[in-house]
């Protein structure tokens, strides 16, 4: 089995490192470099990287019209069709604002999570990762709401209700989660959740 988990966090050193060589703009390219980064790492270890896969390739059909349909990255072992990890994954930086409505965004991230591991067998470990380059994400004066969850370690469980918004709906996670920030360079911060 992987320790994705610290694969996951060595890329953020590596991105640390080669900052003057790797950027990260948006969604799109931090997807694009963990995939190099996790293809580089596992390939040789008989891993295969896969993006953009829809849950309905595994059985799943979503219900409720929120729901993600699509793995942002799947680590597959090319010798045990039984071994997949899903990654789910979250930028923000100053110009996304909305800041609590993104912040129900991440939380939505850990509830697909969840159903994609409750209803397709095959994945053994589900993460979502969130990269941040705004403080507003883990510092400010509101610390109550869907702050609380990222301002203040607050544990993130039950049932939480979109923040904003006139289509407010609310979720219902099966299990609890704490963030917890882990600090780069230049008040930029990242967190892996466990699901």
């Amino acid at each position: 089995m992987l320790d994705l988990e610290n694969l996951i966090r060595e890329f953020f050193y590596h991105l640390e490192k080669n900052k003057s060589e790797i950027e990260i703009y948006n969604e799109f390219s931090f997807q694009h470099e963990l995939g190099i980064f996790l293809r580089e790492k596992l390939n040789h270890k008989g891993y295969q990287i896969r993006f953009e896969i829809n849950v309905r390739c595994f059985g799943y059909e979503p219900k409720e019209t929120y729901e993600k349909k699509e793995i942002d990255i799947i680590v597959r072992s090319k010798h045990n069709k039984n071994e997949l990890y899903a990654i789910e994954l979250k930028f923000a930086n100053k110009t996304n604002g909305q800041h609590p409505e993104k912040m129900f965004s991440f939380i939505k991230d850990i509830l697909f999570m969840e159903t994609v591991k409750a209803q397709c067998k095959e994945f053994i470990e589900n993460y979502c990762v969130t990269f941040v380059e705004d403080d507003k994400f883990y510092t400010g004066r509101k610390i109550d709401g869907v702050y609380a969850y990222f301002r203040s370690g607050k544990e993130i469980s039950g049932k939480i209700e979109k923040p904003t918004g006139d289509n407010k709906f609310t979720i219902s996670l099966r299990n609890s989660y704490k963030i917890k920030w882990e600090e780069l360079s230049d008040k930029k911060k990242f967190y892996i959740v466990k699901v």
